[in-house]
């Protein structure tokens, strides 16, 4: 399964309401998981994001998933595909 970090920014609607998003976050796992895709970590934080999010999936799934929470207008995401040590080595691996 891939990993990809996705760090969020509350919208003028999310932040408004940010008394719900641990409540909100409850839902967006619940749904992720019916997709295949396992939140690993969640981690409000202070500074340029709001949320940085780690999650596992497929590519298809992890981006059906954070469309949906984006269409809910809370949130804005930008994120990133990670790979682990592991997956690096296989990656530069197969340099020529």
């Amino acid at each position: 399964m891939a990993t990809f970090i996705s760090l969020a920014n509350f919208t003028d609607q999310g932040i408004r309401d940010v008394k719900e998003s641990p409540r909100r976050y409850e839902a967006f796992r619940v749904m992720a998981e019916k997709l295949g895709v396992t939140v690993k970590s969640v981690h409000y934080t202070v500074g340029r994001y709001d949320l940085v999010v780690i999650l596992e999936g497929s590519e298809e799934a992890v981006t059906a998933a954070l469309l949906k929470a984006g269409s809910l207008g809370n949130i804005r995401t930008d994120t990133l595909r990670g790979f682990s040590v592991e997956e690096m080595r296989k990656v530069v691996g197969q340099m020529p």
